[in-house]
C-alpha cells in the first residue's frame, strides 16, 4: 500500500510536497509540487497548462512550456523571505493539468481553450495559465469577459499583437488583442502595452490605431 505523500498543510490549505521529506527531484511534477485539482475540495487558484503553439509565425516551442515550467518549479520553496510570506499558505493553489487542444486547427484550439477556461473558472476563483503562444490570449479573454465584462490588460511583450491578419489568417499569435478589441472584450481605458520595441515592416503595420 502506498503511503500518503508528506505535504505542507496550513490550516485547510494543502500545499507543496515537503522537500525535507521527499527530494525535490522525485515524485510527480505538478506546478511547484502542489496537489492536483482533483485531490483538494476547492481551489482559490487553479494552474492550467495550454500546450499549444499552432499560431506562431516563426519559432514554435510554446507547446512544451507547461511541462518545462512544472519541472523548473520543483525548485520553488514555500517561504519568500523578501516578502516574509508563506507563499502557498493563505490560498489553496492546485494544478489542473493540461487542456487538450487540436494542434492542427487554430479555430478548434481557440474553442477548446475558451470552453476549458470557462469550465475551470466555475471551480476556482482565479486561473493561472502556463504556456501557449499568444494566440491563447484571445480565448482566455473571452472566458474572463464572459464572467466579468470588459477587462483591462497589462501586456508585457516586444510586439503589440494587434495585427489585422498575417498571411490572410485572422487568428494568430500576432492578432489576439486586435480581435479582443473588436469583440469588446477590453476596457480600453485601462489597457497598457509594456516593453514594445524592434523594427516594423512599415509605418502602418502595427495597426495600433485601435487603441484610440
Amino acid at each position: 500500500m502506498t503511503e500518503p505523500v508528506p505535504r505542507i498543510v496550513t490550516d485547510d490549505n494543502v500545499g507543496q510536497v515537503d522537500a525535507t521529506a521527499v527530494p525535490r527531484y522525485g515524485g510527480e511534477a505538478t506546478f511547484a509540487r502542489l496537489p492536483r485539482l482533483q485531490d483538494v475540495d476547492q481551489a482559490d487558484v487553479a494552474v492550467l497548462g495550454i500546450p499549444f503553439d499552432g499560431g506562431v509565425s516563426y519559432r514554435p516551442g510554446a507547446r512544451f512550456g507547461p511541462n518545462h515550467i512544472r519541472e523548473s518549479s520543483r525548485l520553488l520553496r514555500p517561504y519568500n523571505p523578501a516578502l516574509q510570506v508563506p507563499v502557498f499558505a493563505r490560498q489553496q493553489v492546485a494544478d489542473a493539468g493540461d487542456l487538450t487542444v487540436n494542434p492542427f486547427s487554430i479555430d478548434d484550439a481557440i474553442g477548446a481553450i475558451e470552453r476549458g477556461a470557462r469550465a475551470l473558472a466555475e471551480r476556482a476563483c482565479a486561473v493561472l495559465t502556463l504556456g501557449g503562444d499568444h494566440t491563447v490570449a484571445l480565448p482566455l479573454l473571452r472566458a474572463v469577459a464572459a464572467r466579468n465584462g470588459p477587462v483591462a490588460v497589462v501586456h508585457f511583450d516586444a510586439h503589440l499583437d494587434t495585427w489585422d491578419t498575417y498571411f490572410g489568417a485572422a487568428y494568430t499569435h500576432g492578432t489576439p488583442f486586435r480581435r479582443a478589441s473588436e469583440e469588446g472584450l477590453l476596457d480600453r481605458s485601462g489597457c497598457l502595452h509594456v516593453g514594445i520595441r524592434g523594427p516594423l515592416y512599415s509605418d502602418a503595420w502595427p495597426v495600433s490605431r485601435i487603441s484610440r
